[in-house]
């Protein structure tokens, strides 16, 4: 039993070495994570400072691009920053944590349990060093001197309390686990934050700005003709520049009296019709091209000046089972039950020129249905398929004063576009046994395909009506 104490004082000294070693391993982790966070801390400022110079010096060219970006990697050398400081923060507080609880052992031995080595020699369980006997030696003489003064004497004699103390230390260093140590990471295994920059790109830029722009002494493409249609005007160019492949083309318009050019078309052809055009009012118009796996456009040709002196083709406003549109070029074929032909306002199609149809939407063919011109408006009828009027059907089918012809054109569909072109062929009496007097040549045009044939009429036309006439609705012709 008497060595039982010993023993106790044994394992709390080597309890105090282990706290302190202990503490001396945390101070050198401590001072690892102290040049950790300060690695992090001058690479995080020297990547924004680099990151802000360089960007600096595109913003002039880049603009709010380059903020953007800057503003994005800053907040990524922060998120770096950010999670890699706190794992640090968390091992420093542990270590910090360890340091205090090993300073508390080290003093609660000092203070409640070296009283109890008056009773033992003190080099035995304490140091061994000469150099600490001494201090200790004079500590245990002054708490003894200053315990026997107040008549404690019997703590001498009190070992199973000592004994106590002794055990609740030794679980106390056991429960602390001296010989753990808290894992802190070696500078390489840190981040070491850097900004990764390519200077060239302000080469490049400077590069792409240099060659941005070109100085043409003629455009590619120029405008070719300008024909004057009702209501409309054909636009027609063509390439100048056999070196260069066009792969679009766009063409603008505008009134003379106007500083803004509109776009009116953008495709690979090379004619348009521009519609919605006053008549007697001029137009300038200009096209350029865009070459063969190119994105920017040519210059633009030189502007033309067009107008047209035709009146516009009109449909007949009022008709009940039509719808028409404001400029009344477009008729649509309503649900209304009233069924006949509807007309153009006024016979404004003379021999000469092109008369188009152009079907915008369909509804249900009917036979019966008809598109054409004739040489006067006769009320009472269902369709153009009668006496002084031709026509084409929904189907197809071409009628000459109410006969039909055995030549036929494909059925029309949505898109498709019907043209007339009407020449006189002779004037005045005739003594042959046509029984007309009048003859007109009639070119039928539809789908690539196109009948010609001779009308007579009872009696000579300076202009013609036009008109169409559908069973069913849904029909939307354009008319020009």
């Amino acid at each position: 039993m008497e060595l039982e104490p010993e023993l106790l004082l044994q394992e709390a000294r080597e309890n105090v070495e282990a706290a302190q070693s202990y503490r001396r391993e945390l101070g050198q982790r401590l001072q690892g994570l102290r040049e950790a966070r300060r690695q992090i801390k001058e690479s995080a400022s020297q990547t924004r400072d680099v990151l802000k110079q360089h960007f600096n010096d595109l913003k002039g060219t880049l603009g709010k691009l380059l903020d953007e970006r800057l503003v994005t990697l800053l907040q990524e050398v922060d998120t770096i920053e950010q999670e890699t400081i706190k794992p640090l923060d968390d091992c420093q507080k542990l270590i910090e944590h360890g340091v205090n609880t090993a300073e508390d052992l080290v003093q609660e031995v000092r203070s409640v349990y070296l009283p109890l080595a008056v009773t033992v020699p003190l080099r035995k369980f304490f140091f061994a060093g000469p150099q600490a006997v001494f201090p200790w030696r004079l500590c245990i003489w002054k708490q003894t001197q200053k315990q026997f003064s107040t008549g404690e004497i019997a703590i001498l004699g009190g070992v199973g309390e000592q004994k106590e103390k002794l055990w609740s230390f030794t679980k106390k260093a056991l429960h602390i686990q001296l010989d753990s140590l808290p894992e802190v990471p070696l500078l390489v295994d840190v981040p070491c934050l850097s900004a990764q920059l390519d200077d060239s790109i302000l080469n490049i830029v400077k590069d792409h700005i240099f060659k941005h722009g070109t100085v043409a002494s003629r455009p590619p493409v120029q405008i070719e003709e300008l024909i004057e249609k009702p209501g409309g005007i054909i636009v027609r160019w063509c390439k100048v520049d056999d070196d260069f492949t066009a792969q679009d083309y766009r063409l603008q318009f505008r009134k003379c009296t106007s500083n803004h050019f509109e776009d009116v078309y953008v495709g690979s052809e090379t004619e348009f019709i521009v519609l919605h055009i006053d008549p007697n009012v001029d137009y300038q118009f200009r096209v350029c091209a865009r070459g063969d796996g190119r994105q920017e456009w040519s210059p633009w040709s030189v502007p033309q000046i067009g107008h047209s002196t035709l009146v516009p083709h009109e449909w007949t406003a009022g008709f009940e089972g039509y719808s028409l549109s404001s400029r009344r070029n477009i008729a649509l074929r309503n649900d209304s039950e009233s069924s006949g032909v509807l007309y153009s306002s006024a016979p404004t199609y003379f021999c000469g020129q092109t008369l188009t149809f152009r079907v915008e939407t369909v509804g249900q063919p009917d036979r019966r249905d008809s598109i054409g011109v004739c040489a006067e408006r006769q009320n009472g009828y269902d369709s153009l398929q009668r006496d002084q009027a031709v026509c084409i059907s929904t189907n197809g089918a071409v009628f000459v004063n109410g006969k039909e012809m055995t030549n036929q054109l494909p059925a029309v569909t949505s898109g498709s576009t019907v043209t007339f072109d009407i020449e006189a062929v002779t004037l005045g009496s005739t003594n042959n046994n046509e029984g007309g007097n009048f003859k007109l040549r009639v070119t039928i045009s539809s789908n690539n395909r196109e009948v010609v044939f001779d009308w007579l009429l009872d009696q000579s036309c300076g202009s013609l009506y036009f008109g169409c006439s559908f069973f069913y609705p849904g029909w939307k012709v354009l008319v020009f």
